[in-house]
């Protein structure tokens, strides 16, 4: 009875979860590809093109440009997507099973329910983990190369979690929202709607949040120099100074009997640095973690009591 037990969780989750792991083997090429060509060949020519053309009036973009600009976008566009691809995958899958009340044979070959969710969710957590860490590692490799200098900043939503633990991570609290969302549900397509909003929701509410996990750096500069922050940093407030130190809201912005009324003396900028990069991406990621823990939590919980 022992063997079977053992054997029987692994077969019948590759066999159920083929369309899915095909989905996402296709999702792996479509974003690896353009990557790796952009930084071969496509960012070779984009390179070239772009010393070629530049002036000093700035640069053109060209044909190469355009498509290596096209590549990490693309990748950076389907790396994105992955945690709706995960939350989309546990719902159906599991809402699927108890729909159509399959999932019975499996408690039945003395496979526990406990089990039976692990097993469905192990599969697709391993691979999805696997393949998106090669992506970032891809993406961050051409990230550094940075063989063409177009708009491309650390702190840009997509480029920022391509490129460090968020990428990882939120594919995972994508599977657990998913499974909740089926648990709940117990149907494929009101678990899938449901999965994948609430994953979009979460994750809206912490691009909104992103600024504020870490403690900023502030710049204050003079009225005469106006507004003075370093190129390439995540800008998250800014204002005027009064001759008090406080900082205000600027009301006044350039009219200079405005400036002496009010009594401001210069300007603040508060803002992150890209060293400040690694801090907010595991700050996140521990943030992300933690309600990933949670979810699968209440998850198991819910199965529990539903098959107790």
């Amino acid at each position: 009875m022992t063997a079977p037990t053992a054997v029987f969780p692994a077969r019948t989750v590759l066999r159920l979860q083929r369309g899915a792991l095909t989905v996402w083997a296709v999702l792996f090429t479509a974003a690896a590809g353009p990557l790796l060509w952009a930084y071969g060949p496509g960012g070779t020519a984009a390179a070239a093109d772009w010393a070629r053309k530049c002036t000093a009036h700035g640069c053109d973009w060209s044909s190469p440009v355009s498509a290596y600009h096209l590549a990490y976008a693309t990748a950076e566009f389907l790396i994105g997507v992955t945690p709706y691809f995960a939350a989309a995958t546990a719902a159906v899958l599991i809402g699927r099973e108890l729909d159509h009340g399959t999932v019975r044979l499996a408690w039945t070959q003395s496979v526990s329910p406990t089990r039976w969710l692990a097993a469905t969710l192990t599969v697709p957590a391993a691979l999805i983990t696997a393949g998106t860490t090669v992506l970032v590692l891809l993406h961050r490799l051409l990230y550094d190369a940075h063989q063409v200098p177009v708009s491309w900043h650390w702190w840009d939503d997509r480029a920022f979690e391509a490129n460090g633990t968020l990428a990882l991570i939120h594919p995972l609290l994508g599977l657990a929202l998913g499974a909740l969302a089926a648990l709940l549900q117990r149907r494929a397509l009101p678990a899938l709607g449901l999965a994948v909003t609430a994953t979009a929701l979460v994750r809206t509410a912490l691009d909104v949040a992103r600024p504020h996990l870490w403690p900023t750096v502030t710049r204050v500069s003079t009225v005469r120099t106006g507004y003075d922050a370093p190129p390439n940093v995540l800008h998250v407030e800014q204002g005027a100074v009064t001759a008090t130190g406080a900082h205000v809201s600027d009301t006044c912005f350039t009219d200079t009997k405005c400036l002496k009324a009010v009594d401001i003396t210069g300007y603040y900028v508060d803002y992150h640095p890209a060293a400040h990069f690694w801090p907010l991406q595991l700050v996140e990621s521990g943030i992300v973690a933690a309600l990933t823990a949670l979810v699968l939590g209440a998850a198991f919980t819910l199965l529990r009591r539903r098959t107790s």
